[in-house]
């Protein structure tokens, strides 16, 4: 096995974990292909035949009489959990303590995923650091802001790890000249170190699982945690659990057959909002009648069928006697008390709907409105109030796919454009998550919102497919969508972006990369190739950033 020499690699890359890594890239490697075959395979027939992808056959996953088992009392608290990368010490110390209103999040969402910045120095940085929160010794100096960072006195919150999917490698990692898959390396690196430290203080190791598509992809890591166990010795009477995030369209139609083939494993499912509209869009892209309105007026609560997914997550959790757990609040402070109400009754109203699904908790990307956000699941669930019968029946919530409806606006795209080129310039920076308005400059109450891939991936396939249908707006006579009108919206929005920002260079000309990367990405999409942002080296967006634009 070869490594590059980032700061910090060594001292993880013991010859016992080598070996360990080793063992996992060899046993799990072909069989990762295979898997990553059958999702390209899906979405081909969708492109090409119009056929989406429908519910497996009925099993005993879904005829039996089975539950998960017994979950941890950690997953069952109700509350919310905080969520950002822990390979950004900083940030990760201020997610484990407590918010201006002295309360601490019921668990901590350790993110090396969505959030993550995707280099194997972001990687070792985020093993180091939940090795030392585990420890309580994480602490961090800010030298330039002059600010230190130490954990404050109290319970932490539970940890639960999200490594990178099985979609990716890591290319400074190889084995025979082969990159390491993503996904194998993560969270070998968790079992191996911060697993190690949780094991031996009787604390349970939970992840969430990024990215699953289809049930056999989640016995892979009921496989992977079962030849953990067998290699590592502290892990053999560890509690070991994972939480299914259901952000694919073919897991919608398969969140029963996730828990049974995670088995011993299984506690729970995740409603991951951005992520599965991204994933929406890339099933229906070749099909003119699937076109979608405006995705920020596309609530949850709101549009029918996307309701009923989420309640058909809390049915199966229910049935199965699993945790279901809510999608994200993204709101950031504002200096202005009233962006602040406004922000706090949004998150507010979007958790008391939540509650009354009958999820326990939901996720929140700021401690500022950790209590917000928390108060809705203590206040009902601790209110005596339960969820129905009817409410545990998962035929009572059928899966369809439709059309939300919504106005096509130009402004609309514009925003779209704006958030890709912002998210693309803090992915240049090294960061996965950033503070974005894509309304800045516009009359109006908009707070920041914390946006991470998965908010990239969605503004890009929006910008992508009404390009490829040429999509006109719904105000009435105008341009149709091309190559040529996206073009010029992303040269406006760069322009304005750079005005507000300060006169420095080096940010000037990430910017600037970030637009040329930015049609890179939205040039993909409309070809049908829906390449991870993250499957990229920064060489290879160097690259991008270098050459012609791609229209």
């Amino acid at each position: 096995m070869k490594f590059a020499p980032v700061e910090g690699a060594a001292p993880l890359f013991t010859p016992a974990f080598v070996d360990y890594l080793v063992d996992l890239h060899d046993g799990f490697t072909s069989r990762i292909g295979e898997l990553l075959a059958w999702r390209a395979e899906a979405l081909a027939r969708a492109h090409t035949a119009g056929v989406l992808p429908a519910h497996p056959a009925a099993s005993a996953a879904t005829t039996g009489d089975w539950s998960v088992p017994p979950v941890p009392a950690d997953l069952q608290k109700a509350g919310i959990e905080i969520s950002g990368p822990c390979s950004i010490t900083s940030m990760f110390i201020n997610a484990l303590n407590p918010g201006p209103e002295g309360e601490r999040a019921e668990g901590d969402l350790d993110d090396d995923e969505d959030s993550g910045g995707h280099r194997l120095v972001d990687t070792v940085r985020a093993a180091h650091n939940r090795v030392a929160a585990v420890q309580r010794e994480l602490y961090y100096v800010d030298t330039e802001r002059k600010k230190e960072y130490r954990l404050a006195d109290g319970e932490l919150p539970f940890f639960m790890h999200r490594e990178r999917g099985i979609h990716l490698v890591e290319p400074e990692v190889t084995v025979d000249g082969t990159p390491v898959n993503a996904a194998l390396l993560g969270t070998a690196l968790t079992l191996f170190h911060a697993g190690r430290a949780q094991a031996e203080r009787g604390q349970g190791i939970y992840f969430y699982l990024p990215k699953l598509e289809f049930a056999p992809e989640a016995r892979l890591y009921r496989d992977v945690f079962d030849r953990s166990r067998e290699r590592l010795p502290w892990l053999r009477t560890a509690t070991i659990r994972a939480i299914v995030l259901v952000e694919a369209l073919p897991c919608v139609y398969a969140m029963e057959e996730m828990l049974h083939e995670l088995g011993p494993y299984a506690a729970g499912l995740n409603a991951a909002r951005w992520d599965l509209k991204a994933s929406i869009f890339e099933y229906v892209m070749a099909d003119a009648k699937s076109v979608w309105p405006d995705r920020f007026g596309v609530d949850i609560k709101t549009t029918p069928f996307l309701s009923n997914i989420f309640r058909r997550l809390v049915a199966i959790s229910l049935k199965r006697s699993a945790v279901p757990i809510g999608g994200m609040a993204t709101a950031l402070p504002n200096p202005d008390p009233e962006v602040n109400r406004a922000a706090g009754e949004a998150i507010r109203a979007d958790k008391e709907w939540e509650a009354r699904q009958g999820f326990i908790r939901a996720w929140v990307a700021h401690i500022f409105h950790m209590k917000t956000a928390a108060t809705p699941f203590k206040q009902l669930i601790g209110s005596g109030w339960r969820p129905t019968a009817a409410m545990a029946r998962p035929e009572n919530y059928p899966v369809r796919i439709d059309v939300p409806e919504g106005p096509i606006t130009l402004d609309g795209t514009r925003r779209n454009c704006r958030m890709v080129i912002e998210y693309v310039e803090g992915w240049l920076n090294g960061r996965g998550a950033k503070g974005i308005d894509s309304l800045e400059g516009k009359p109006g109450v908009h707070p920041a919102l914390m946006e991470d891939l998965a908010t990239g991936r969605m503004s890009v396939a929006q910008i992508a497919q009404r390009i490829r249908h040429h999509v006109r707006t719904t105000e009435g006579p105008g341009p149709a969508h091309d190559f040529a009108l996206v073009k010029r919206l992303l040269g406006e929005e760069l322009n304005d972006i750079v005005a507000r920002r300060p006169a420095d260079p080096a940010v000037q000309e990430r910017y600037r990369k970030s637009a040329k990367i930015a049609m890179r990405w939205i040039k993909n999409y409309v070809d049908l190739d829906f390449r991870s942002l993250a499957s990229y080296t920064r060489g290879d967006l160097e690259k991008i950033a270098a050459a012609s634009d791609a229209f």
